[in-house]
């Protein structure tokens, strides 16, 4: 769905190699542009894959109308020609693999490269994208004064063998690496006299107000009191993190476990059948519905669920200002079993989600690709990539780019991350550094503020970092969890609505080490000392 599907950059003009060598990595106003270089042909066109945004497909065919890209184009005399997937995921992840497998790949391909079967190691031997350490060491001193600076987010985007496999996306501080959680009506709250639930049972308690207490105020019984699905589940474990376990693997002061097959997994099962059987739950939570969940919530009838900052609590604040002026979506604490407990499971990206932008083997011109890509770890290229063109959507105040009214403050109807589509990819992701100068802005309102404080406070320890299998494992591993999470989400989905009694679970759990999951664990074990010991 679109409220949990994870989300929210690249390129261009570096200083010389020479010039930053003396000044360590700076941008000066002495640097050449791409294309300068002796031995190396000027750079004018690049073909480039990345799959398209729909706040950005809302407006534009491509990219290249994005304001951003424009200027980019301006500066560096490079036209890009991009090449956009369909927004299905499924469709999208049907051409990729077509694309891979044929012998015609675009210059730049922007992905999720930890999702390459056997990793992005994987997809350098394959000889499909080309391994990026020497290039970035001569030719991209922006990146590379970065990866000086924070050796901890090197170690992010390498393999287990070193090597760098893509311009990455990097969340720059902590203040734009907590953008999800729990989110409940207040207006229902405060209308019934509720006081914020922070427990499970405190949770029961208030959902079960909504429906019974006619909070929508229109003397019918149709308020929905929750709404969950298995894609929010998976997200960093709202409500399921309450038991201290996910959706998924999680690492336990080292030690690697699958948390469907745990015995706290049981225990949330049994909560969420209690909360189906009696209304609390929505219905259709089974088959997600981008359109009805959006009706649902515009329309007064949705009381609890769990929302991105900007594409949930600020989307749906501006769809419903003109509509309902008492309407207020708020951020709630994830949920713990008792209270006094450590929260434990909380949304929290890492500095790289594994998305980059890979030069494949099939470009003629990896050295000024490169040098056109580590334009935007460069001062300006912050600018361009997290604000647009300035003067069209920012200005610069006191040495700090603030978006201009007209960004900010998008007519009713419009999100605000539609507004910022039409100018930059901030709001999703792309080969740059997201700031927190451009976060705090996005998060216009109160609300979101405080949200951003409420989900920051889990300490998210037992979320395993970005490993990925050898290219030995990968195989095994890929058949073992394919089968396993089919079943598993099968098993989800029957559990909660009762068809499968929950005196049953010890037969799934055996019916899921039947098929490997000891093993997959002993290979995400191995992955995970090797993430460790990377350097």
């Amino acid at each position: 769905m679109k409220h949990v599907s994870s989300v929210m950059l690249i390129s261009l003009l570096a200083a010389s190699v020479a010039a930053c060598s003396s000044n360590g990595g700076g941008e000066t106003s002495s640097s050449p542009q791409p294309g300068k270089e002796t031995q190396s042909p000027k750079l004018t066109n690049l073909t480039y894959w990345v799959a398209n945004h729909s706040n950005a497909a809302s407006q534009m065919k491509t990219y290249a109308e994005m304001e951003m890209y424009k200027e980019l184009e301006k500066i560096s005399g490079v036209k890009v020609e991009f090449q956009h997937p369909p927004l299905d995921a499924q469709q999208a992840k049907e051409q990729f693999n077509l694309m891979l497998a044929s012998n015609q790949l675009p210059d730049v391909i922007e992905t999720g490269w930890t999702g390459y079967p056997g990793g992005p190691e994987k997809a350098i031997q394959d000889n499909k994208i080309i391994k990026l350490n020497d290039l970035i060491d001569k030719y991209a001193p922006n990146l590379k004064k970065l990866f000086t600076d924070h050796p901890d987010w090197k170690k992010q985007i390498m393999t287990d063998d070193g090597s760098i496999y893509s311009f990455p996306f990097l969340r720059g501080g902590d203040k734009v690496r907590v953008f999800f959680g729990p989110g409940v009506r207040q207006d229902w709250l405060e209308k019934l006299g509720l006081k914020m639930p922070t427990t499970i049972d405190e949770w029961y308690s208030v959902l079960k107000a909504f429906k019974e207490k006619d909070p929508n105020g229109n003397g019918k019984a149709d308020e929905i009191p929750i709404y969950l699905d298995k894609a929010i589940f998976a997200t960093d474990a709202p409500f399921l993190g309450a038991w201290g376990t996910n959706y998924g693997f999680y690492q336990d002061s080292g030690k690697v476990k699958y948390g469907p097959i745990q015995p706290e997994f049981k225990d949330f099962l049994a909560t969420m059948n209690k909360w189906y059987k009696e209304g609390l739950l929505d219905k259709d939570f089974a088959a997600p519905n981008d359109k009805l969940y959006d009706n649902k919530m515009t329309t007064n009838l949705l009381g609890a669920s769990v929302f991105y900052n900007g594409g949930g609590i600020g989307k749906y604040a501006n769809l419903m200002k003109d509509k309902d002026p008492n309407f207020k979506l708020v951020a709630a604490p994830y949920p713990l079993l008792k209270a006094g407990d450590k929260p434990i499971w909380g949304q929290k990206d890492f500095v790289s989600n594994g998305i980059g932008a890979a030069i494949t083997t099939s470009n003629k011109n990896p050295i000024e690709t490169v040098k056109w890509l580590d334009y935007a770890y460069g001062e300006k290229g912050d600018l361009l990539f997290n604000y647009g063109k300035e003067g069209v959507s920012y200005k610069m105040e006191n040495g700090k780019a603030v978006f201009l009214p007209e960004v900010l403050n998008p007519p009713s109807g419009v999100s605000l991350a539609q507004s910022f589509g039409k100018h930059n990819r901030s709001t999703w992701s792309a080969p740059f550094v997201l700031s927190d100068n451009f976060q705090l802005q996005y998060l216009a309102l109160p609300q979101q503020k405080d949200a951003l404080a409420i989900w920051s406070k889990p300490t998210a320890e037992r979320k395993m970092p970005l490993v990925t299998p050898t290219k030995d494992e990968s195989s095994k591993y890929a058949s073992v969890m394919t089968d396993v999470e089919t079943y598993r989400d099968e098993m989800l989905l029957k559990f909660i609505m009762g068809v499968e009694p929950i005196e049953n679970f010890d037969k799934y759990v055996k019916k899921i080490q039947s098929m490997g999951i000891e093993e997959a664990t002993k290979i995400q074990q191995a992955a995970l000392e090797r993430f460790n010991k990377r350097s």
